[in-house]
């Protein structure tokens, strides 16, 4: 009887709030109970419940008082995890006194195979692994931010997705949305663009767990810099957990806000570092598993995964999409992965391989470059042509290898990281203005990656 009474309330509904905001937070409710003067209903997340009840509690109890009901208040519960958690983040609440943004504001979608049992763990990741597993666990919120940051390829976005994951399987009534930096800048401009900016603010400010990967991309965007302050501080003060990722430190992001990057160091800061000879195998063991699953038992020769662990060391997206070119290539032609078919079928990965240029060569061609003695450049000389030619090759260092900042500025006679980024920079600046510096600089990279 209650469910039948919840049906006729349900259907008049969609008919006061429209179909868009009946299907985003209507129709997901359902009647446990009319027991005395409650309405008892179970909302799939707490976000839902509360947003219902905000926005809609005295339409619902109208309809319940005019079908005989004398009921004074409704109540929530919260329903168990849904069937595919792809993350997780409702609508965007609309206001009922206006039309609904275009579409929901979904986060990005999760990757299944990016959760904790997944991740290979080795000395580059480990602190960056032991952190995301205390922010997986939920409870009480003991660093915020949690920041990731590393190349491309270093398992960021492995972690981050795997923390939503373990949240939303452990603590489904938690309100996860993770998203890219990139998807909250154009949520912004869209909510500015339908003067629904209220909404937004009422959606990123209400959930329990914020992630916004890749937070780079919002650098020199004021506007979305701005919102991105305000909604950091309102979780913050709400005590709610955050979790970003980037590729480079909070404080080497050009052109990020001051007041952010402060923001952003306030919590824990880690760094996954470049992969070791160790990570690389045992990432390439547990894929080499997982591909022989899917593609029936196809062997592989001894001494493959080695030589590929040895040969591939800059991504390990790049590293697992020679594997899995491999087998795929042993599937089509029946044979069993050699050395002589890694020679044949990666042989385009394995030259780009062969070429890693290091700090040291850098310094090297850049002193010969300029005819300065490779001694000045590391030592304490700040003369002008020694300085720029010092400063260039700080750019090209970090721009052509993976090493970090500080790793860097060890290798420039013991400098600190701030005097390298103060560098790259500099050069950075002068080479919108300065054309010789400009082709200096390509041509000095043409010759190093030769």
């Amino acid at each position: 009887m209650a469910a039948e009474t919840w049906a006729g309330i349900s259907d008049e509904l969609r008919r006061e709030v429209g179909e868009s905001n009946h299907k985003s937070w209507i129709a997901p409710l359902e009647c446990i109970e009319i027991n005395d003067d409650v309405l008892r209903l179970r909302a799939p997340s707490r976000f839902v419940g509360d947003w219902v009840k905000r926005n809609y509690h005295d339409q619902i109890l109208a309809h319940l008082n005019r079908s005989g009901h004398g009921v004074t208040r409704v109540d929530f519960e919260f329903g168990a995890a849904r069937a595919n958690p792809t993350v997780v983040s409702p609508s965007v609440a609309p206001s009922r006194s206006r039309a609904p943004m275009d579409d929901a504001l979904q986060g990005a979608p999760l990757d299944a195979k990016l959760r904790f049992e997944n991740f290979v763990v080795g000395k580059p990741n480990e602190l960056a692994h032991a952190a995301a597993r205390r922010v997986s666990e939920g409870g009480e919120v003991t660093f915020n931010p949690l920041f990731l940051y590393g190349g491309v390829g270093l398992g960021k976005t492995h972690l981050m997705q795997a923390i939503a994951w373990e949240l939303q399987d452990s603590q489904p009534e938690l309100q996860v949305l993770y998203l890219s930096a990139e998807q909250f800048m154009y949520r912004f401009v869209q909510a500015l663009r339908d003067r629904q900016i209220m909404d937004f603010k009422n959606l990123f400010r209400s959930v329990d767990v914020l992630m916004v990967d890749d937070v780079q991309f919002i650098a020199g965007k004021d506007s979305t810099q701005e919102e991105f302050f305000h909604t950091f501080n309102a979780l913050v003060d709400q005590n709610k957990q955050i979790v970003i990722s980037a590729d480079r430190a909070p404080g080497e992001i050009k052109d990020l806000e001051a007041r952010i990057s402060s923001r952003l160091q306030c919590g824990l800061v880690v760094d996954l570092h470049p992969t070791n000879y160790e990570l690389r195998l045992g990432i390439l063991q547990r894929k080499a598993d997982l591909f022989a699953q899917s593609y029936g038992g196809i062997k592989i020769d001894r001494g493959v995964l080695e030589f590929l662990a040895h040969r591939i060391a800059s991504n390990v997206r790049i590293l697992e999409g020679a594997l899995q070119r491999l087998f795929a290539f042993s599937s089509l032609i029946g044979q069993e992965i050699t050395l002589d078919m890694v020679q044949d079928c990666l042989s385009d990965i394995l030259r780009s391989s062969d070429r890693r240029v290091t700090v040291e060569e850098i310094q090297r061609k850049v002193a010969e470059y300029y005819s300065i003695r490779l001694s000045d450049m590391l030592g304490p000389k700040r003369t002008r042509t020694i300085a720029r030619p010092r400063q260039v090759a700080m750019y090209l260092s970090k721009e052509l290898t993976s090493r970090s900042l500080p790793e860097i500025g060890r290798r420039f006679g013991g400098r600190d990281h701030t005097t390298i980024l103060h560098g790259v920079r500099k050069v950075e600046e002068m080479r919108l203005s300065d054309t010789q510096l400009d082709e200096d600089i390509e041509l000095l990279r043409r010759l190093l990656e030769s």
